[in-house]
């Protein structure tokens, strides 16, 4: 299965390609440009330089969150998959995040800056090599994140 990802729900933009497990390209920038103008032209680069296209492509996933202008990133996403008829799935940018904490194992905390002293967040336990969620993504304020943390007094 040829899966095309984009994440847009920080700072930087990016893409990649996966084939089954495996990573065949990816492409990030922090330009300081809106994603929407870096988003789709690091889509259209990426495909030309893998000698693919959207009409190859299986499935397109995209980071929907939390974050700016999710409905923007989200209606990019239906908009390409609906061109090409072709089935696109929502994934959490904070349990993608958590993924890189399953070698740790414990408690993982992602955050991500929403301004205002505030974080988004989730909370996830690692069981069985996998994130498995102990709260749902939020906006919250760093001191109440971090007596929640505290209290739970696990590492």
């Amino acid at each position: 299965m040829l899966i095309l990802a984009l994440e847009s729900s920080a700072k930087a933009a990016s893409v990649a390609l996966m084939e089954d497990e495996k990573l065949i390209a990816q492409y990030s920038q922090c330009s300081g440009l809106t994603h929407s103008r870096t988003l789709l032209p690091m889509v259209d680069d990426m495909l030309k330089n893998t000698e693919n296209t959207v009409a190859g492509v299986d499935l397109i996933a995209v980071a929907h969150g939390p974050g700016s202008f999710t409905g923007i990133r989200i209606s990019t996403v239906k908009g390409l998959a609906w061109a090409a008829d072709k089935m696109c799935v929502g994934v959490s940018t904070l349990e993608a995040m958590a993924w890189h904490g399953v070698p740790a194992g414990g408690i993982i905390c992602p955050v991500m800056d929403a301004r205002r002293s505030q974080v988004y967040n989730a909370l996830f336990k690692i069981e069985n090599g996998r994130p498995v969620r102990m709260t749902e993504d939020r906006p919250i304020a760093l001191e109440e994140l971090a007596k929640e943390v505290t209290a739970l007094g696990a590492p």
